[in-house]
């Protein structure tokens, strides 16, 4: 087990400050790149190895089964593997399982994995004809609403301040919202803000629930903290009960799902709810260079909640960030795409490069472009990586072997595995399916390849399947082309922005201050994903010819 004195030698000041503050409320103010996972998982692993937390009594939250992934093999690594880290659906449908069949009888509902054929339904009903875009658009909208936890009634009122479906008016929006409640009850099912509803609504009323729940979890950690939605603040002030030993962290200049109910006010006015709250900025940046930084903090100086970043001492200048304008989308793209070729000529790893854009629609050109210079590139956001088939058929025939082949090297049984489903030491020259699949074989091959040296088979193939539970994907030899949303958490040595154009970035229908804000901060999120290299490129016209673009108002604040 890790000594407490190893956890902190590792740590910058700011660093070990938040990993000694145990007890109490604790909020972290942590910069873009400035080690906040490290800052609190050691915090958690400190804790539990000088006893001041009994580990299975330490909830880490997150939002999505990626972070709490990466949470609980960190954790794992530094000594401390029987702490829970979930999401807080996660959590809450955990937790409906084991109460509703004490609290209200039989099994939970069964959990609606898309509201979109549901909808679909409850629009018949009402004898709506609505496309699959307006029904995407409406299980938007009943997302919003719960988790802002507002009744139907609620909503109505507030609708008129919401960028609605055009094709649908308040009345039939409302109406539709009570048609698809009406549906998924009488098929007795329940959707994901439902879980934290319930979850809430059973603490909330029944008293030996809200006592089994504290009893359990005393210490709480909550990452991603200015994402947190009224609904989740909810649930989260419930399962704290009287207690405050609560240690949350966030960075408001992050928040980019205001749309989605996420709201930096519980982050920024966390001390004024717990007075005596111990505060930590982690404002070092350890993963960009002072140019890239100095854009970061050019672009959200003087915002509410902007942190001040500074690189490490003696990190290289680097190179400036580039604007480059182009005339069209297209040739925007082909430009990206010779770069690109250029810097894997020049020795870069594709899956050290990455492509982001606003709108998914802007990947179309890019494709075309990296297609026509032999660039391999992943889709972030395409089929998953663990939903590949044949991905699917490789571990189902490494858990196979791991019955049946005992004593070889891991290396040697994974390669003989792969090689049967087609891949081989070299990769294929051509483009399209076959390389596509190479590609994803090769990664489980580098999976391997990266596990300790006495890792066993019947080992490999259980972290397999944990990652598959998390949709903890391996990197993949490729360029990655991402929206801006998709990028968070993420970071590459070279990044390009595309589209930095008035319209796109901000966003057309960014009318209201508080929407232009949000994409700066969506634009400030895309800058800090770069290590080392930073271009910005627009166009001055799109598909449509007759438009003229401008530049974002965004560019005039880096020159």
């Amino acid at each position: 087990m890790t000594s407490p004195e190893d956890l902190l030698a590792g740590l910058d000041d700011q660093q070990r400050q938040a990993a000694e503050a145990l007890l109490g409320p604790v909020v972290l103010l942590a910069g873009a790149g400035t080690g906040k996972t490290r800052a609190i998982t050691h915090r958690i692993a400190y804790g539990v190895a000088t006893g001041v937390y009994s580990p299975s009594r330490v909830m880490a939250l997150t939002f999505t089964a990626r972070a709490a992934g990466e949470l609980r093999s960190r954790l794992r690594g530094l000594g401390a593997g029987g702490v829970s880290a979930r999401t807080f659906h996660a959590s809450a449908l955990s937790q409906l399982g084991f109460f509703w069949p004490q609290v209200i009888g039989g099994s939970v509902p069964r959990l609606l994995e898309s509201k979109g054929r549901l909808l679909g339904h409850a629009a018949e009903s009402l004898r709506l004809r609505l496309d699959t875009a307006t029904l995407r658009d409406t299980a938007a909208e009943i997302e919003w609403r719960k988790v802002s936890r507002l009744s139907i009634e609620q909503y109505a009122n507030a609708a008129n301040r919401r960028a609605l479906p055009p094709t649908l008016t308040i009345e039939k929006a409302v109406d539709l919202q009570r048609a698809y409640e009406k549906v998924k009850d009488e098929r007795r099912q329940i959707d994901f803000e439902d879980v934290l509803l319930a979850a809430a609504g059973m603490i909330e009323s029944e008293p030996r629930v809200a006592q089994q729940v504290r009893e359990q979890y005393r210490f709480f950690v909550v990452d991603e903290y200015q994402d947190v939605s009224p609904l989740q603040q909810e649930l989260l002030t419930l399962w704290l009960g009287e207690r405050d030993d609560l240690c949350v962290v966030g960075d408001a200049s992050q928040t980019i799902y205001s749309f989605a109910g996420a709201t930096p006010d519980y982050l920024l006015g966390f001390t004024g709810r717990h007075e005596d709250a111990t505060v930590v900025r982690l404002e070092q940046n350890y993963r960009s260079t002072p140019s890239i930084i100095d854009a970061a903090n050019r672009i959200m100086r003087g915002r509410p909640g902007a942190l001040d970043l500074h690189a490490v001492a003696g990190t290289p200048q680097g190179p400036a960030p580039t604007i480059s304008p182009n005339n069209t989308d297209s040739s925007e793209a082909r430009s990206i795409a010779q770069s690109i070729a250029a810097e894997i000529e020049a020795g870069a790893k594709p899956e050290s490069i990455a492509i982001l854009y606003r709108i998914n629609v802007q990947s179309a050109a890019l494709e075309s472009a990296l297609n026509d210079a032999r660039v391999p590139y992943v889709l972030r956001g395409a089929t998953r990586f663990f939903d590949l088939r044949e991905i699917k058929e490789a571990i189902m025939m490494l858990k196979g072997a791991s019955i049946s082949i005992a004593g070889e090297p891991l290396f040697k049984t994974v390669s003989d595995v792969l090689r049967s489903l087609g891949w081989t030491q070299d990769a294929p020259e051509t483009r399209g399916a076959v390389r596509d699949k190479w590609e994803s074989l090769n990664a489980l091959m580098g999976l391997a390849e990266e596990a300790p040296a006495d890792t066993t088979l019947k080992e490999f193939v259980a972290e397999l399947l944990e990652r598959q539970a998390g949709q903890h994907e391996p990197t993949m030899s490729a360029v990655t082309l991402a929206t801006l949303h998709s990028a968070k958490g993420l970071e590459w040595e070279s990044v390009y922005i595309v589209g930095v154009s008035e319209g796109l970035l901000p966003i057309t229908y960014a009318k209201t201050e508080a929407a232009v804000d949000e994409e700066r901060r969506l634009f400030y999120v895309g800058i800090t994903r770069a290590r080392r290299r930073l271009q910005l490129s627009w166009a001055s016209e799109g598909s449509n010819r007759s438009s003229q673009r401008q530049p974002s108002r965004f560019l005039a604040e880096l020159r």
